[in-house]
């Protein structure tokens, strides 16, 4: 399977992007030479594994009939001082409310997702280090 985006350039360091069939913007921040108009090309990357491994989750806690109210997935990535920048690390964490969360479960599906299912992070986990923790509110 073959996937394509494309990239035109705007102006300045501002591209258009068609992805699925979606279209938006990336730039850089006005100290390098953008304006500030759409997300930095290695954030994407951040909300990749997110997205990746969220969804994952979602649809586990789903088929195991684990009903809960909230997933929220957030992702902190850690840059190289010197260049190419790249992230060395990236720490994910689950949050997910709901009554009576049955631990295990969630442990489970967030485990399917790491080890199993999620593409992104079995790339990410080849070039940097990549951890996470659940949180379980009521």
């Amino acid at each position: 399977m073959e996937e394509t985006a494309k990239l035109q350039l705007i102006e300045d360091l501002c591209f258009a992007v068609d992805l699925d069939g979606h279209n938006f913007k990336i730039d850089s921040s006005e100290e390098f030479g953008g304006r500030n108009r759409g997300p930095r090309p290695k954030n994407l990357m951040l909300a990749a594994l997110g997205g990746c491994t969220g969804m994952d989750v979602a649809s586990l806690m789903r088929k195991m009939k684990l009903p809960y109210e909230d997933l929220q997935v957030n992702v902190t990535g850690v840059l190289t001082e010197t260049h190419p920048r790249h992230f060395e690390k990236m720490h994910i964490t689950y949050i997910i409310k709901g009554k009576n969360i049955d631990r295990k479960k969630v442990e489970k599906a967030v485990e399917l997702s790491q080890e199993k299912y999620c593409g992104v992070t079995y790339h990410y986990k080849t070039s940097m280090k990549v951890t996470h923790e659940i949180i379980i509110k009521e």
